[in-house]
């Protein structure tokens, strides 16, 4: 059951991604309610929340809080071309080899670094509340790594870089399902959760301060050894 949360909210994503994609939903029409689409799927509001968050990053829709006939989710955009082909990868990254998830993951996690070094203001003040809801000692493994997901997303949102953004989210369900994956073969979670808070606070701080050449040597390392720590992967030198 500890699970189910954090996987919750891939299918609500999926389900929406499917409307948009088959022209069931397109610019200007309404996303049923947050209760409305947790009671038709069988997740929690809050995994409603989380797909409509990923799907407002990527362009496609507006969310407004409060009540009224603005409130709620509209669409604002019709996935063509390259955010139609980004959508399909959402959907079908599942099916991806692990080594090459993890090795994209690489090049766009690098990606989002060096594009801090360039943005005008290196915001990442969502980051860092989303390393203080992990600093909780009492979240479970699949609570911690799913905002643990939603901290490098946070980054890649922060760099400026709306593609980056927009590809992070869509490898992010692939992502997310080998990190959940990897927690059974670590024999002392409570060790490496201590350890991933620890450089999670490094990399955001190397950012902040724009130390952009350890940052990119922290979250490398951050990514690659949870993959070793986990079993998940061995090779993750570059490919020539």
């Amino acid at each position: 059951m500890a699970e189910q949360p954090a996987r919750a909210w891939r299918l609500v994503l999926e389900h929406i991604e499917r409307d948009l994609l088959d022209a069931r939903l397109g610019p200007g029409d309404r996303l049923p309610s947050e209760r409305d689409l947790a009671t038709e799927l069988g997740v929690g509001r809050s995994s409603v929340r989380e797909a409509f968050r990923v799907l407002e990053v990527m362009g496609l829709i507006r969310t407004a809080t409060g009540s009224g006939p603005q409130a709620g989710a509209i669409v604002i955009a019709t996935p063509t071309g390259g955010m139609s082909a980004l959508l399909r990868l959402q959907v079908a990254a599942q099916g991806f080899a692990l080594d090459d998830v993890v090795r994209t993951r690489l090049v766009l996690e690098d990606a989002v670094v060096a594009a801090m070094a360039s943005a005008p203001v290196r915001d990442t003040a969502r980051a860092r509340e989303l390393l203080e809801a992990m600093d909780a000692t009492d979240l479970t493994p699949s609570e911690f790594l799913a905002l643990d997901a939603q901290l490098h997303l946070s980054l890649a949102e922060a760099s400026g870089n709306t593609v980056i953004a927009a590809m992070m989210a869509g490898l992010r369900s692939s992502i997310e399902s080998y990190v959940q994956a990897g927690v059974d073969a670590i024999p002392d979670w409570e060790s490496m959760a201590v350890t991933l808070r620890a450089e999670h606070h490094a990399l955001v701080a190397a950012i902040d301060s724009g130390d952009i050449e350890t940052a990119r040597d922290l979250v490398r390392a951050h990514i690659t050894g949870y993959y070793t720590s986990a079993g998940l992967t061995r090779d993750l030198h570059p490919q020539n």
